[in-house]
């Protein structure tokens, strides 16, 4: 049985999706939910802080050569990740949220606390 390209890419993504999320739980967040998904959109990671919410890409990249995982959150990817939030708000009671980065090159995992905005 071969494996599709596509099946290898989603089962990476997931184990940097788990290794994020390890991570942020050591770091005193406790994550909610993962990949909620609406139409143009998606969170990979959704966790409490306290009485926040935070509202988590994690980008991973083997190597370096197109500037690394930080350089693939292009400002469109801001805004659908945003619309993600503001639906999942809809009808939640008002709290603060933010919008973190987990980035992944290679074995370096860094933790980027408030990384963008929905004003951005």
């Amino acid at each position: 049985m071969q494996v599709k390209a596509n099946d290898t890419t989603t089962a990476r993504g997931r184990e940097a999706e788990d290794r994020a999320a390890r991570h942020l739980e050591r770091g005193g967040l406790r994550v909610v939910e993962r990949n909620f998904r609406i139409r143009g959109g998606e969170i990979d990671l959704i966790c409490r802080d306290g009485k926040g919410l935070v509202f988590v890409e994690v980008r991973q990249r083997s190597r370096s050569d197109f500037g690394g995982a930080g350089a693939s959150i292009t400002a469109g990817k801001r805004r659908r990740i945003v619309l993600a939030a503001q639906h999942y708000l809809l009808g939640k009671p008002d709290c603060d949220c933010r919008f973190d980065c987990v980035l992944i090159d290679g074995e370096q995992l860094e933790w980027i606390k408030h990384a963008f905005s929905a004003d951005d």
